[in-house]
């Protein structure tokens, strides 16, 4: 049976627990307050979000009944982990490209590799990129694809993957944020500015050195 999508705050959190599982293993499972902290990290997250504590429960909740998370049993303090292998029926190293794709939003598959060297060691890059195909193309009676590869981005050599969790994403042919004149025309438009200036720049100085009778750079006194 296929996965609703996830609401941007359920996604958080469930990716949230998923990395603390493994990053820091000595505080999980973790408390509501902790996991809430977490959420709003300022570095590691892709967006930056203010989860408050009643939008985490209330993510919590509604995880639980898609069997993703679970409370633990036997602690004063509510704690919280996450069932996502289990729940959606996936291998290890694929939940931690898709937990490493809601937490920081669309990446290639050599970002990937390196931002999830707490999670798990991927032996190279065709590692990462065999299992993020397998992803693409799961068939529809386990539930369909649960990643997109996006299409270039201008000024990009590599493609970025983006995870299906939330729903179907942009995959228009260049970013939303993307400027006119941006892309291969543009980066050289920008380069031919910049060697212009470094010429200006040269010519002044070669000036500057004859008006003071100094060697010109580059030339012995």
């Amino acid at each position: 049976m296929p996965l609703r999508p996830l609401t941007p705050i359920e996604a958080r959190v469930l990716a949230t627990l998923m990395e603390k599982a493994r990053t820091v293993p000595d505080s999980y499972p973790l408390s509501l307050n902790t996991l809430v902290a977490g959420c709003n990290q300022k570095t590691s997250r892709e967006p930056l979000m203010n989860v408050t504590e009643a939008q985490a429960q209330e993510a919590l909740d509604a995880l639980k009944l898609l069997s993703l998370v679970f409370q633990s049993s036997g602690s004063r303090v509510a704690r919280w982990e996450h069932n996502f292998q289990r729940g959606v029926g996936v291998p290890e190293q694929s939940a931690v490209l898709l937990g490493l794709l809601m937490l920081r939003g669309p990446q290639t598959a050599g970002e990937l590799r390196i931002n999830c060297e707490r999670w798990y060691r991927f032996a190279d890059i065709s590692s990462v990129e065999a299992f993020l195909e397998e992803l693409q193309d799961r068939p529809e009676e386990k539930g369909g694809p649960l990643v997109v590869k996006l299409p270039r981005a201008p000024g990009m050599r590599e493609q970025r993957w983006a995870h299906l969790l939330s729903g179907p994403v942009e995959v228009g042919p260049e970013p939303a944020h993307a400027q006119p004149g941006e892309g291969q025309h543009g980066l050289e438009g920008r380069v031919e500015v910049l060697e212009n200036e470094v010429a200006r720049l040269r010519s002044a100085v070669q000036n500057l050195h004859e008006q003071l009778g100094l060697s010109q750079p580059g030339q012995a006194e």
